[in-house]
């Protein structure tokens, strides 16, 4: 018989190498990365795909690492939302029963990333019938809910896992008998810019250290400065493209051609942390880190490059192909123009049917009356309006309250029912708001005509407060 000895050596060496240059694909890897991708990406974490570590701290980490890098990201976002199935909840032995039927303390449990075979809408990978495992006598304790279908749960107008508020019991109640349309929209205003001028005054005068030598710009670049928030705010040319420099002499080797997010981020700490936690912003996050590519794959790291238009899933026009998502990208390098980013800078680059659709919508036409100083101001409805809403914030440092424009578009975009207090409620009663987000046909044609559906819930909860009533006064009347 002949020795197998060294087939079995080359066997174990081929086998060797394969897993090495695999695992430094996946920790180190230019090119080879997205080649080692086990499966599709979910559309909430496919622009990071090449940040591996983003997810994957530690290698063979486990779910322990997985879910410390979900807390990382979604924490904060679960904390405001008040999560009605917290971690902290499974972990009481009360509910330990539950558990066995679903590991709820995971996020991966139902968040399994690179199963894009079973991934639905937010990233799912559980069933949609997945409420029955834990809520199957559920049809006991609500008569109304008997005989539906547990895959229904979750479709718009019912319940959210992680964030229910907009249809708690008490708040469908209170607002039973909203009108169709709010008699005074309170659309949070910002202060009006003051107009473009070339004999507006600044509040600070532009020195000639300001703009080194052949920086200065033009006059048009000069107007467009006087006519922003910037030039009230006594902030100049230095105050963006040479930040921190004192003296004269540092312009010259620190002056900054093209300032980016963390140059604005200086004196909008807020409005960027919300950008990169968006989808539009995401890749930008700090931390996040791939590989520039090299020999073998062993490469140095280096942040993500910014999100561009042709790297989306959903339809983008093909004129933006190319583009840099930054500040400036929809405000513009020194007007920062708010009503060009509120709707312009939208549809510079979104292409899908609901985009389209806001031309010439009922939206559009608040928006144009109010701008055009027919409408009252609050009224008008952009892009911006629904997808990247005013509140207020207090200042931790001094305690006052300033507006913020919450600059991540994603937060309350799915499930679009987190929409009702934060922006449909500002103008619409609360039952005719939730049957026009459950009507996809209408949200496709950017609200433009009436809801076809009709959602029961506040229907069903004024029943059963009737019921209730009818209970208690059957018991006075018995004693």
């Amino acid at each position: 018989m002949t020795s197998n000895g060294p087939l079995w050596l080359i066997w174990l060496l081929a086998t060797s190498a394969a897993a090495a240059v695999m695992i430094a694909g996946l920790l180190y890897g230019g090119a080879a990365r997205p080649s080692l991708v086990i499966g599709r990406m979910t559309d909430g974490h496919h622009q990071i795909e090449l940040a591996c570590t983003a997810c994957h701290t530690t290698a063979f980490g486990g779910k322990e690492s997985i879910q410390k890098a979900c807390v990382g990201c979604h924490g904060a976002e679960l904390a405001t939302a008040k999560d009605t199935h917290p971690a902290k909840k499974f972990a009481d032995p009360r509910n330990a029963d539950r558990l066995e039927k679903l590991e709820a303390t995971q996020c991966v449990t139902c968040h399994t990333e690179h199963r894009g075979e079973i991934t639905t809408a937010m990233g799912l990978t559980l069933p949609p019938d997945f409420c029955a495992l834990c809520h199957q006598d559920i049809g006991k304790d609500r008569p109304s809910h008997e005989g539906l279908a547990f895959a229904t749960c979750t479709s718009a107008g019912c319940h959210n896992y992680h964030d229910n508020r907009a249809l708690y019991e008490d708040f469908l109640e209170r607002h039973a008998k909203d009108p169709e349309t709010a008699s005074k929209p309170i659309v949070k205003l910002r202060a009006s810019p003051p107009e473009k001028s070339t004999d507006a005054k600044p509040i600070v005068e532009l020195a000639a250290a300001d703009a080194p030598a052949g920086k200065s710009g033009d006059a048009a670049v000069a107007a467009d400065w006087l006519a922003s928030a910037h030039a009230k705010g006594g902030v100049n040319c230095s105050g963006c493209h040479a930040p921190g420099v004192k003296s004269k002499e540092e312009y010259a080797t620190r002056w900054i051609d093209k300032p980016d997010h963390t140059v604005c981020a200086t004196c909008h700490k807020d409005e960027t942390a919300t950008f990169s936690a968006g989808r539009h912003g995401m890749r930008l996050a700090p931390g996040l880190m791939s590989a520039v590519d090299g020999p073998l794959g062993l490469t140095r790291k280096q942040p993500l490059t910014p999100m561009r238009p042709e790297l989306a899933r959903l339809p983008m026009s093909a004129k933006a192909h190319g583009t840099d998502l930054t500040c400036t990208t929809c405000h513009g390098a020194h007007a920062f123009d708010t009503a060009r980013a509120e709707v312009e800078a939208c549809l510079g680059c979104h292409d899908d049917k609901h985009s389209r659709a806001y031309v010439g919508s009922p939206h559009e036409t608040l928006a144009k009356a109010e701008r055009d100083g027919a409408g009252v101001k609050g009224t008008g409805v952009t892009c911006a309006t629904c997808h990247m809403p005013r509140t207020t914030r207090e200042d931790p440092d001094t305690g006052e309250e300033h507006l913020l424009v919450v600059h991540n578009q994603n937060d309350n975009l799915r499930p679009n029912e987190k929409m009702l207090r934060s922006v449909c409620m500002n103008c619409h009663g609360l039952g005719f708001a939730i049957d026009a987000l459950a009507d996809t046909d209408l949200v496709s044609r950017n609200f433009a005509g009436r809801p076809s559906a009709r959602v029961e819930s506040i229907e069903w909860v004024m029943r059963r407060l009737k019921e209730r009533e009818g209970k208690s006064a059957g018991s006075a009347g018995s004693k």
